[in-house]
């Protein structure tokens, strides 16, 4: 598709179905045509080959079938893609609306803020006027009234001069931007704080509604609201259901309701039912958020009456931090005044698209229809199939997943929405699965089927019936979204449009125009005049500080002082100091020659020996 319908030719047929469709009355968004012209592009009963590039003909045949298709108002088919177009494109989460809330309001009071972070007033009637804006902005950021309540605006300058008195400006006006912009927060969350305890005591709180009293009367009356239509979607369901596998079982009731566009409203009726709990989930964390609040703000509020309570006079850091506290939770009820305001009203116009069951599937219409039939909820069929599970001996190469078995079997990512993965692609059913019989894990997905039989057919060729679910969302493409089909259609995202990667969204992405200005030198200069960066310079100047040989630590003392410390001198005292020298002399002696006579003896008797010493005198030598 991405090689024969290139961007421009989309572009193109995109913007003349759009012409078409508003010539005849109809405005809709780009989205819901992109969405519809990929769509029949896709379905194989349109008979466009995706193989060939696309002829003019078959443009002009692609732009009436989109034209047909957008305004026929009595298929719901059409209506659950706009619901599902309308709930992309408008739910946000509680973090998403209350970020996006913030957002809208730092854009209201950015001039406020700039002219008062900006101002450098010198003159005494210029820094009142600077007082007078940082009124109004407390007052705009608390939303705790209306600038042009009097009274609201005399209260919020009676409790910002008890903690920020106008003798205070000059050094308010001397810090750094930033700090400017921390404090007035600061200040914001204050003076809610004292106008919150003033109310309380019954001595003020002009423009401040009791939030608590409204949220604890609206949130029970806005979730019995979904509650009530939930159960009817729910019905709704259940009865098309019903003669759907009516049809399937007796040929003479199928003949008879085949003209019916039932399947088209069984997914409109789930669909509805898919965002409606949703919506019922926030309304109870919201219900459950208010509580939690409404406990926690009168522990503060005692808190601080107990603190105030007879003295005429109170440390600062021992009352600022609970008026704060008591702003912080009042700002919790605001955002969940806010995020009820945003359910209820996401409520409402869903309903405008299940609004054509009746007009298709009038009450007493239905009710003759279903005579004969055994109408069966969701919690019913679940209970009938609680006795029988797989047996996993007869998969050799499947695994399968149990309650009892598997670690957070709770938090598994279930495919198809929790529906049955045999009924869809076989039956065109939207069954709701029970996960008790076995979830089959295959190629890393988890699947629930609403029988054991489902299962095991399900389970011979898994890849095989994964892809008639696929063709079956080919036919009916608002299945996409409802079995959470996103990663098989990647290519059905229109365009100019980018999914969100933690819902199934198709919301264009985002575009406004913004500007930044960076302050020159908002610091004040930290330049080290002592820094060098030469390490030889460093070396010399190491070596002169190392250099104490010829140094002298000198002392003195006086007739004042002699008495007062002890003085010291240090000096290096005297060393041995030794030479040696060396001188080579000799000397030469006569060898000494001695000789005896006598020794062998002779005639006489006696022996008569002569030594004769011949060694000559040391003066010859």
């Amino acid at each position: 598709m991405s090689g024969e319908l290139t961007q421009n030719v989309i572009k193109r047929i995109i913007r003349q179905v759009g012409l078409e469709c508003a010539a005849q009355g109809q405005t809709l968004s780009e989205t819901l045509v992109a969405f519809m012209v990929k769509a029949i592009v896709l379905d194989p009963r349109n008979d466009f080959n995706m193989d060939r590039i696309l002829t003019e003909n078959d443009m002009q045949d692609l732009i009436q079938l989109c034209v047909t298709r957008l305004l026929d108002t009595t298929n719901p088919s059409l209506s659950t893609i706009k619901m599902q177009v309308y709930f992309d494109m408008n739910y946000a989460n509680r973090d998403d609306l209350l970020s996006e809330q913030e957002r809208i309001l730092e854009g209201k009071l950015a001039p406020v803020l700039r002219a008062i972070t900006e101002a450098g007033p010198r003159a005494q009637e210029e820094r009142e006027n600077l007082y007078q804006k940082i009124v109004t902005y407390v007052l705009l950021r608390s939303g705790l009234g209306s600038p042009t309540d009097i009274e609201a605006v005399r209260e919020v300058t009676a409790a910002l001069q008890s903690v920020f008195p106008q003798t205070e400006m000059m050094t308010f006006i001397s810090l750094s931007k930033k700090d400017k912009e921390q404090q007035l927060k600061d200040l914001a969350m204050l003076v809610t704080g004292i106008r919150l305890y003033n109310k309380q005591c019954q001595k003020g709180g002009s423009g401040i509604d009791d939030l608590p009293a409204i949220l604890n009367e609206a949130i029970p009356s806005a979730t019995e609201t979904v509650d009530e239509r939930l159960n009817s979607c729910q019905l709704l369901a259940h009865r098309y259901t019903a003669l759907l596998e009516s049809m399937q079982e007796d040929p003479h009731r199928y003949s008879r309701l085949s003209t019916f566009k039932l399947k088209e409203a069984l997914f409109n009726a789930r669909q509805y039912e898919g965002f409606l709990c949703i919506l019922q989930s926030d309304a109870i964390t919201n219900a459950r958020e208010v509580e939690s609040l409404g406990v926690q703000f009168e522990a503060a509020m005692m808190v601080l009456k107990n603190t105030m309570q007879d003295k005429t006079s109170i440390e600062s850091e021992d009352v600022f931090p609970l008026f704060m506290e008591l702003s912080k939770l009042w700002t919790g009820f605001q955002d969940a005044k806010l995020l009820l305001s945003f359910l209820t009203t996401m409520t409402d116009n869903l309903q405008q698209f299940s609004e054509i069951q009746s007009q298709l599937f009038p009450e007493e219409m239905l009710a003759s229809l279903l005579e004969g039939v055994t109408v069966k909820s969701d919690n019913e069929r679940i209970k009938e199939t609680m006795g029988t599970r797989v047996n996993v001996s007869d998969f050799k190469n499947q695994e399968w997943l149990f309650p009892e078995t598997t670690d957070d079997f709770d938090e598994l990512l279930i495919q198809y929405h929790g529906f049955c993965a045999h009924s869809v692609g076989v039956k065109g059913l939207t069954l709701v699965g029970n996960p008790a019989i076995g979830v089959l894990k295959h190629k890393e997905k988890c699947y629930v089927f609403s029988s054991k039989e489902a299962a095991y057919i399900f389970a011979q060729d898994p890849d095989k019936f994964i892809q008639l679910n696929v063709e079956k969302a080919k036919e009916y493409p608002e299945l996409i979204q409802l079995l959470e089909l996103h990663h098989q259609f990647e290519y059905l995202v229109p365009h100019a449009q980018v999914r969100n990667a933690n819902k199934c969204s198709m919301k264009p992405p985002p575009k406004r125009d913004s500007g930044t200005q960076t302050d020159t030198h908002i610091l004040p200069p930290t330049i080290v005049r002592s820094y060098e960066w030469n390490e030889w310079e460093l070396r010399r100047k190491a070596i002169k500080l190392a250099n104490l040989r010829r140094k002298l630590t000198h002392a003195m003392q006086t007739d004042l002082s002699h008495m007062r410390r002890e003085n010291f001198t240090q000096v290096y005292l005297p060393k041995d100091v030794g030479t040696q020298t060396k001188r080579d002399n000799s000397s030469n002696v006569p060898k000494p020659q001695i000789f005896l006579k006598g020794l062998r003896g002779g005639p006489s008797p006696t022996t008569h020996m002569v030594v004769v010493d011949l060694t000559r005198p040391l003066d010859e030598t």
